[in-house]
């Protein structure tokens, strides 16, 4: 059985702020950061190191 990524990724964040019960605002500002650093200068540098 494979699924996506993206899916398993939602259901892991899902359950990791069930959990740890962060601030919204804290989980907003790390995906609006994440965001935008995937579409900056540095996206490449990121890519290279997470490889």
């Amino acid at each position: 059985m494979s699924i996506p990524l993206w899916f398993f990724l939602a259901c892991l964040g899902w359950v990791g702020v069930k959990l740890i019960r962060p601030p919204w605002w804290l989980v907003l500002v790390l995906l609006l950061g994440g965001y935008l650093l995937a579409d900056s200068v540095l996206a490449p540098a990121i890519d290279t190191a997470t490889k």
